[in-house]
C-alpha cells in the first residue's frame, strides 16, 4: 500500500497532493518565523530569518509542483502562473543571496575590477 501512496504522491501530472503539502509546510515555516520573534522563543531567535526564507522556498516549490498539474489540466491557469513563478524565483534568489549567504551586493565596478568582463 505504501508503494501506491508514493506513486500517486509523486505523480505531479495527475495529483496535486504534493503541492498542497509543500504549501502547508511553507505556511508552518512562516508560523515559526512569526513565533520565533516572541519573547519566550529567545533560544531560536537566531534562526528567524532562516525560517522566513525556508517558508518562501517551500511555497515557491509548492507553486512549481502545482504548475505541472496545471500544465496538463488547466492551461489558462498555467499561462497566468508562469509569470509569477519567474518572479518568485528571482525574489527567492535575492533572499538567499542577501540573508543566507551574507554577501554584499555585487556592483558593476566590482565585476570589472576582478576581470570577469
Amino acid at each position: 500500500m505504501s508503494e501506491k501512496f508514493t506513486d500517486d504522491l509523486f505523480d505531479l501530472k495527475n495529483d496535486r497532493r504534493l503541492s498542497v503539502y509543500l504549501y502547508r509546510a511553507g505556511f508552518g515555516a512562516w508560523l515559526l518565523y512569526i513565533v520565533s520573534g516572541a519573547q519566550f522563543m529567545q533560544s531560536v531567535r537566531m534562526y528567524r530569518t532562516d525560517f522566513g526564507v525556508f517558508s518562501f522556498f517551500l511555497m515557491v516549490l509548492g507553486l512549481s509542483a502545482s504548475m505541472i498539474y496545471d500544465y496538463y489540466h488547466h492551461p489558462i491557469e498555467f499561462a497566468q502562473k508562469k509569470k509569477w513563478l519567474a518572479f518568485s524565483y528571482l525574489v527567492l534568489a535575492g533572499l538567499v543571496y542577501f540573508f543566507i549567504l551574507h554577501n554584499e551586493p555585487i556592483s558593476i565596478e566590482h565585476l570589472f575590477g576582478q576581470g570577469l568582463f
